[in-house]
């Protein structure tokens, strides 16, 4: 026999032992060292999971059981909610569960929702953009003509002005996902909308893009429009078809979008039929007797596009639990409408001290970023708090600060540090 050949084995010698054989083997040292039986019963559960797993003994699902992929019915608690019953089955928003969610990324089917006037069923081989106003060549572009532009991917997160305004008159006790739900983050693909104006030969004159403005307008039974200023907005707006690499999803805007990186997201209008160049402000009703903020001495406070720097806790948040003392991440998103998160401070006394949190991932340009910061819970209360400063140098401000600034009458543009509070207990609280 060749001296490099290893012996063969014989069946009562198998090269490993089996998980029953190493159990006893382990049980009986156990047992020579003096241990009580109580510990080795304790070992003999610790190496039940290397017996052979239930779901080893049986054939899986089969391929293309679900064509189109579905989460686990075990995660069937993680969905979109709404924080309260609306008058009108098409006026209604459903909100994000950032809890439960993790990177920064957010699935097309947990994208949150904002409707005003229901959901509308848009054939895309009918539907037709029409770029029109002041500009040289006017046209109607279809879908194929739309894919046919060169195109791009850029990761953005959109945010309704609205969210967080239940937070203007104190902590609302709801936890994180009606608080913060109107929030997502996606990779959108499409056309820049300066691409679309070269197709239409540019703005006429005497317009240009320092004093032009963009009326959005969409195709859904409330024609949502708004009026954009494209000195603003030209270098990066775009006119999307998909999210995250499918197709838009009917709720999100199908068969296309406007998407305007960092404005409030009623701006980014859904089911774009028309762009229209025009040289002021049309002051639609979305920009009038909505979407502006009264102040306190009265005056309004419109056209207020961009959202500030904002984040927000998501675990550990309202609704869980810390089970034992010691060590728990603290994990949240932080973003800002006027470019990149430049850093993140994480409390655990209520702000009375901070320290910097970990960045994660690539930071993009008016995107949700992951912050993270260590933490040992030592079983008595605490009040756990973040705050965001941007790429500008714009620090997240307290709410004392921002009701200095514009007093309590708006619902729009909250964007204030929020506490969340750990009892004795481990429940952790909006309070």
């Amino acid at each position: 026999m060749n001296a490099r050949t290893p012996p063969p084995q014989s069946p009562s010698s198998p090269s490993l032992p089996s998980p029953s054989r190493t159990r006893r083997r382990l049980l009986g040292r156990l047992a020579a060292g003096g241990l009580v039986a109580s510990h080795a019963a304790a070992a003999a559960e610790l190496l039940k999971p290397l017996d052979i797993a239930p779901s080893s003994r049986v054939p899986g699902a089969p391929v293309l059981e679900h064509p189109y992929g579905v989460p686990s019915p075990r995660e069937a608690n993680v969905v979109r909610r709404s924080a309260r019953a609306w008058p009108l089955p098409g006026a209604a928003s459903s909100m994000t569960p950032l809890a439960d969610l993790h990177g920064t990324l957010t699935p097309n089917g947990l994208v949150y929702e904002r409707h005003h006037g229901g959901v509308p069923d848009i054939d895309p081989d009918q539907h037709r953009l029409a770029i029109h106003g002041l500009v040289r060549t006017p046209k109607l572009f279809t879908m194929d003509d739309l894919l046919r532009l060169p195109s791009e991917s850029r990761i953005h997160f959109l945010e309704c002005s609205g969210n967080t305004g239940n937070e203007w008159n104190g902590p609302s006790g709801m936890p994180v996902q009606l608080t913060h739900g109107l929030l997502s983050c996606c990779e959108w693909t499409g056309v820049r909308l300066s691409t679309l104006l070269e197709e239409v030969g540019g703005l006429s004159t005497p317009i240009d893009a320092t004093r032009g403005w963009l009326l959005a307008e969409g195709a859904d039974a409330a024609v949502m429009t708004r009026s954009l200023p494209l000195e603003r907005i030209l270098d990066r707006a775009l006119v999307v078809y998909a999210q995250n690499g499918e197709r838009l999803r009917p709720e999100n805007g199908y068969p296309l979008r406007l998407i305007v990186p960092g404005f409030e997201g009623n701006t980014n209008v859904k089911w774009l039929r028309r762009l229209k160049v025009v040289d002021a402000p049309l002051q639609t009703r979305e920009e009038t007797s909505k979407y502006t903020s009264l102040l306190a001495n009265g005056t309004a406070r419109q056209f207020a596009f961009e959202m500030d720097a904002k984040s927000v806790i998501t675990r550990p948040s309202p609704g869980h639990r810390l089970t034992t003392h010691g060590y728990y991440p603290i994990t949240g998103l932080a973003w800002s409408g006027r470019g990149t998160v430049r850093k993140v401070e994480v409390s655990t006394d209520g702000g009375a001290t901070w320290r910097l949190a970990r960045l994660d991932g690539a930071i993009h340009d008016r995107a949700l970023t992951r912050f993270q910061a260590d933490w040992r819970w030592d079983g008595g209360p605490a009040a756990i708090l973040s705050r965001a400063t941007d790429s500008t140098g714009y620090v997240q401000p307290t709410r004392a600060e921002l009701v200095a600034a514009r007093g309590l009458n708006s619902q729009y543009h909250y964007n204030a540090i929020q506490q969340w509070r750990v009892d004795a207990s481990g429940e952790v609280r909006n309070a």
